[in-house]
């Protein structure tokens, strides 16, 4: 019991697993290269029909003084160099990773009982990249992007439907590269 409060009892509260045949012994494994090994499982996320986003994992990061935050993006790549996210320099996680470079990612695909936890330190990649990546977004996409800034309120419906935050140009799509950090 919390002292002060009344708290719900969750002890009870589990799924019903099927037994020995959903655990796996090392020697089960595709690959003891842990890069081998997240292929073989990703793969089996993205052939999973009630896994709509298998490339969705949650990335945990600190400030210098080691209080955390978590929050969910999107893997956009892989390789034995590592794996790439993309955020903004501006958000409290781009502000968080310029001070403290390391990072927990956590995939969890409760369909197929698998959970992977990959930490590491984090480095930015060439701003090309970060151009590139930008640029093959989806116009709108790009346009929400220019229209908020990350990590603080949009103070009305209004600010972001205004016609003169509507009109795309390649200008201001350029600007906003420079706040688009991709990391490994």
């Amino acid at each position: 019991m919390f002292a002060g409060s009344t708290a719900m009892d969750l002890s009870g509260m589990r799924k019903k697993y099927k037994g020995d045949e959903e655990c796996f012994e090392e020697n089960q494994l595709v690959s003891l290269d842990p890069i081998k090994q997240f292929g073989d499982w990703f793969d089996q996320a993205t052939k999973c029909p009630e896994i709509g986003e298998p490339n969705a994992m949650c990335i945990a990061t600190s400030t210098k003084e080691g209080r955390p935050s978590a929050r969910m993006v999107l893997l956009k790549g892989y390789s034995d160099e590592g794996f790439r996210f993309f955020t903004n320099y501006e958000s409290r996680k781009g502000g968080e990773l310029e001070s403290n470079p390391y990072a927990c990612l956590c995939f969890y695909w409760e369909p197929i009982n698998r959970q992977i936890r990959i930490e590491g330190n984090v480095e930015r990649i060439p701003y090309q990249s970060s151009c590139d990546y930008f640029h093959s977004r989806p116009k709108s996409s790009q346009i929400g992007a220019i229209v908020s800034r990350q990590s603080t309120a949009v103070p009305d419906r209004n600010m972001i439907q205004t016609p003169s935050w509507c009109h795309y140009t390649p200008y201001s799509v350029l600007l906003v590269c420079s706040y688009i950090m991709e990391y490994l």
